[in-house]
């Protein structure tokens, strides 16, 4: 990797939130991608090639947007590794909190998106935990959901 291209990727980086429209969202599916991914020790390759195909379907073919969810999500998978799997338990309550925050989030989480990245494990324990993870991200969204549903309707017979 040359020395320019880590300049500017660490002057990119630093200044995302700035320079990318809608990062919060952008950086909170990134999050859901990683949670998954990062389940997987071993995670491969082929896991960002699907997170970039999602990205694009996403984005609607805009290679930039669909190019930075996967940087973001590669990112991310490497903290959780570079902490030994500390990271994991700090990124499910990010989730967490950004879900309660922005509860439009919740229709960000697309379960049928998310299901390849566990079949790519090889390991049947980590398929099973993916597997919980993709369990724990279907309750937190249907959750969120309904409370934001319930919200609604109080709101309508408040008026």
């Amino acid at each position: 990797m040359g020395f320019m291209f880590r300049v500017k990727h660490h002057f990119f980086a630093s200044f995302r939130e700035i320079f990318v429209h809608h990062h919060g969202s952008l950086h909170f599916r990134a999050k859901v991608f990683a949670l998954v991914i990062a389940a997987d020790e071993n995670a491969r390759v082929d896991s960002y090639i699907h997170v970039k195909n999602e990205a694009l379907k996403i984005y609607e073919n805009n290679e930039d947007r669909a190019s930075l969810l996967t940087l973001s999500t590669k990112e991310l998978v490497q903290k959780v590794k570079d902490k030994n799997g500390i990271y994991m338990d700090a990124l499910v309550a990010s989730i967490q909190k950004e879900l309660k925050i922005v509860p439009r989030y919740a229709k960000k989480i697309d379960i049928e998106s998310l299901r390849p990245l566990a079949d790519l494990s090889y390991d049947e324990d980590t398929r099973l935990y993916q597997k919980r993870i993709l369990e724990f991200l279907q309750d937190a969204k249907e959750e969120i959901l309904e409370a934001k549903e319930d919200l609604d309707e109080l709101q309508e017979k408040c008026i």
